[in-house]
């Protein structure tokens, strides 16, 4: 009898948490929206910023900028359901949408406590001659298309750009950074993402904590690298090159300019350069080895750990060093 009654309140408990489960499944959101259409007359000046919802930015009719806002707020069996709908419904009244001529500005709210627990995202389709400042506090954001300046940023989301005609600026804390297609340098960071830039025809200048640095570079600009413990790869570097890193490997190739300067704590080095490329070499490592195939001409005596010398005719500087790494060059 007692096992019974045992197997009946053990069933009554789980039946209990199924409902309640089920039930804070239902009452899970309160969603909202507006839209809004803004007449311009020229370039546009674009700030927008959020917490927790996401951006995304994409370029449409050169007259006007067309915003849609999602309003989302989550909420438990304890939320007070009336003063979440009542905040939701206030925002939608009067969204955080200003305009003064060509100047727009999205997301800023003055009073937090209408926006405590809820998030906006925007879907924004803007004119191509479009400068954008961008920032979430933990959202993603999808940026295509625009000709102008782009500076986004992200405590913790991800971040993609593609198809940008001048400077990019992008960072992010713990996010990754995507970037696919632009004319502009790119300034790119993040605290412990990945780094990963394609079809780049401008400078880079690039650094992570813990995440890996991919560069495809495919007109002249010099090019800065910083990773404390991921991978570095870069391609077609058309340009001066600095590259520094603790613990991670390093390959580049590309077309030697000015001064290629590598150094890495305990990672390996490989380098790729025209077959008939000459260059000045000063190769330095502590307890790796330095290979190459190339003929040098030998500037001083011969190591294991060092080589100085000169290969054709010297139209750069390549000075590479490790401390725990080999030295390969091709």
């Amino acid at each position: 009898m007692q096992f019974q009654m045992r197997r009946f309140l053990g069933l009554l408990a789980v039946a209990a948490l199924v409902a309640s489960t089920a039930l804070g499944a239902r009452a899970f959101a309160v969603e909202g929206r507006f839209e809004r259409t803004l007449n311009v007359t020229g370039p546009v000046d674009l700030d927008v910023s959020t917490g927790s919802g996401d951006i995304t930015v994409r370029t449409g009719n050169a007259t006007t900028v067309h915003v849609v806002g999602i309003i989302k707020s989550e909420r438990n069996l304890f939320s007070d359901t009336a003063d979440i709908e009542k905040r939701i419904r206030a925002i939608e009244a009067n969204p955080p949408v200003v305009q003064h001529g060509n100047i727009i500005k999205i997301g800023q709210i003055e009073d937090r406590e209408l926006t405590r627990n809820i998030s906006i995202s925007y879907q924004l389709v803007v004119p191509a001659e479009t400068r954008l400042r961008s920032e979430t506090g933990s959202g993603d954001q999808a940026i295509q298309g625009l000709a102008r300046q782009v500076e986004a940023s992200s405590g913790s989301g991800d971040i993609a750009l593609s198809n940008t005609g001048d400077t990019v600026r992008t960072s992010t804390g713990s996010g990754d950074i995507s970037i696919e297609g632009t004319k502009g340098h790119v300034h790119a960071s993040t605290g412990s993402g990945d780094i990963k830039a394609s079809g780049i025809g401008g400078g880079f200048h690039a650094s992570s904590g813990s995440g890996d640095i991919e560069l495809e570079q495919t007109a002249s600009g010099d090019v800065d690298v910083d990773s404390a413990s991921g991978t570095v790869n870069l391609r077609g570097v058309h340009g001066s090159l600095r590259v520094q890193t603790a613990s991670g490997n390093v390959t580049v190739d590309g077309q030697g300019q000015g001064t290629w300067k590598l150094n890495s704590a305990s990672g390996n080095i490989r380098i790729g350069l025209p077959s008939q490329q000459g260059f000045d070499l000063r190769a330095h490592t502590v307890s790796g080895s330095i290979n190459t195939k190339r003929q040098l001409t030998v500037q001083g005596s011969i190591s294991d750990h060092e080589l100085n010398g000169k290969y054709g005719k010297g139209e750069f500087l390549l000075e590479v060093s490790t401390v725990s790494g080999d030295v390969a060059i091709d």
